[in-house]
């Protein structure tokens, strides 16, 4: 199976060559009827992701001229992310607005999240 090297590979590269980043997991929790609100509980991942800006060809519905790309290896994450997650880079919190998962043999290599501050 080729994907196992793969993702060794890809989260050597992002501990050469990444920045540190936190992904922050959000867990919703039950709806309070009381305070109409929904519990959330976040756990901090601390990784290494090599972050890019959107270019222009990019630019959709959905992305924006100012958005970021962040690409982290798939070994260095617990679970592929979603977008209720956040990331955090220098104390800015971004808002995950899109994912793109590179997998080989089903098994993700890495994640490209699109990311808005």
């Amino acid at each position: 199976m080729l994907s196992t090297p793969l993702r060794k590979v890809a989260s050597k590269l992002m501990a050469k060559f990444g920045g540190e980043v936190t992904i922050r997991t959000v867990t919703t929790g039950a709806y309070n009827s009381t305070t109409g609100t929904i519990a959330e509980t976040v756990s901090n991942n601390e990784v290494r992701g090599v972050l890019d800006a959107v270019n222009a060809r990019e630019v959709n519905e959905l992305v924006q001229a100012g958005d970021k790309k962040l690409l982290v290896a798939a070994a260095d994450l617990a679970g592929a992310p979603t977008t209720v997650d956040k990331v955090v880079i220098s104390n800015v919190v971004h808002q995950i607005i899109q994912i793109t998962t590179i997998e080989q043999d089903n098994e993700p290599i890495t994640y490209e999240l699109i990311l808005r501050a």
